[in-house]
């Protein structure tokens, strides 16, 4: 692990660009995760006004096993891999978070102490004479021990996924469901049975993010998902990707994970239609059983091809609804925000200079 603690994202870091290079990322809490191509690091702004910053090796599966490389399955790898690195980046930022917290709960305990200490010295000789006075019946309080720093551990985490994943089940899922089943002799046929749940399952969605944009927490993150898209526009135009020059780009991305939802939400009326029109349950078990496989589909087409031809008149067709969804999930960053994720970009660019090069010195030495 390579830390670099409350620094600033440094002046004007570029212009670096590599075609074959490319980086993902995601908002977090008061800060922005990346992913390089041997790494993958966060920068969170502290509520004290420092960046602190944070990087990590990262394991090559796909080199390790040929399989991971495989079409489809290479998409299933890279959601479980986007999955796992975006719940680790949150729990790194919500615990720098609490971190500040408990530094400013101890700050007001000392403070509150010093206050005490500053009584007059006649009140103190008082206090000291009735403690002497009343000393036999009187016991003297012990110190309480001090309180470690909470840390949001794996159980916090393990317990938000388990209710964010219940949550998706129920309300992408069943609820779509549910209502479709209860007007299944309307529908006949299987392909306009599926899309008609296909898109009660994406006015819910529209209708989701929609609400959730109301949560001025939420909001936040939703600027810093608008800075990382602005800073990973100003390297893949080799440019420098500081404030003064990744601002002037769009917070929409074609690669954006909010598009991705979109065409997996539209891939999935095609694959599910084969399913036909079974019983409930047995469609539940479908839609969930079939996940992996409308996931890795979709990777193929939304970010394999068209996102790496988004320039081409059928991928931004595809990928134009995907971007316009982005301005539900975006917002126009501040200065300060462009910082962190910039700030995030050059330490995960650091440590994969760092991880090629002990990669080349291990190869030379073999």
């Amino acid at each position: 692990m390579a830390s670099l603690k409350d620094q600033p994202a440094g002046d004007a870091p570029g212009p670096v660009c590599n075609p074959d290079h490319s980086f993902g990322g995601q908002a977090v809490i008061e800060g922005v995760m990346m992913r390089g191509t041997r790494s993958w690091g966060v920068a969170v702004r502290r509520p004290s006004g420092g960046i602190e910053r944070v990087s990590f090796p990262l394991p090559a599966a796909k080199e390790r096993n040929r399989l991971l490389r495989l079409p489809v399955v290479r998409g299933v790898a890279a959601l479980y891999e986007s999955l796992s690195l975006g719940i680790k980046a949150l729990g790194i930022s919500a615990n720098i978070g609490l971190e500040e917290a408990e530094v400013a709960d101890a700050a007001a305990v000392v403070h509150g102490a010093a206050a005490l200490d500053a009584e007059p010295a006649a009140e103190v000789r008082s206090a000291s004479v009735s403690a002497e006075s009343h000393a036999a019946d009187t016991e003297v309080p012990v110190a309480a021990p001090q309180k470690e720093p909470y840390q949001f551990g794996w159980k916090e985490l393990a317990g938000t996924v388990a209710f964010s994943v219940a949550l998706a089940v129920a309300l992408f899922v069943v609820v779509p469901l549910v209502v479709v089943k209860h007007f299944e002799s309307t529908f006949h046929n299987p392909f306009v049975f599926n899309l008609v749940e296909g898109l009660i399952r994406i006015a819910i969605f529209l209708i989701y993010i929609v609400a959730i944009s109301f949560i001025p927490d939420l909001r936040r993150v939703f600027q810093y998902h608008g800075a990382e898209h602005k800073v990973i526009h100003a390297y893949e135009h080799c440019e420098a990707f500081d404030p003064e020059h990744a601002g002037r780009y769009k917070t929409m991305h074609p690669r954006c994970g909010t598009g991705f939802l979109l065409i997996v939400m539209v891939v999935a009326v095609f694959v599910f239609a084969l399913v036909g029109k079974p019983s409930l349950p047995y469609l539940v078990l479908s839609r969930v059983i079939g996940i992996p496989v409308i996931v890795g589909i979709s990777y193929e087409i939304g970010i394999k091809w068209a996102g790496r031809h988004a320039n081409s008149l059928i991928p931004r067709i595809i990928l134009w609804p995907g971007i316009q969804l982005q301005r539900l999930t975006t917002r126009e960053p501040t200065v300060d925000q462009l910082e962190v994720a910039a700030a995030a970009l050059q330490e995960v660019m650091r440590n994969d200079e760092a991880q090629e090069a002990a990669l080349a010195g291990a190869l030379a030495g073999a």
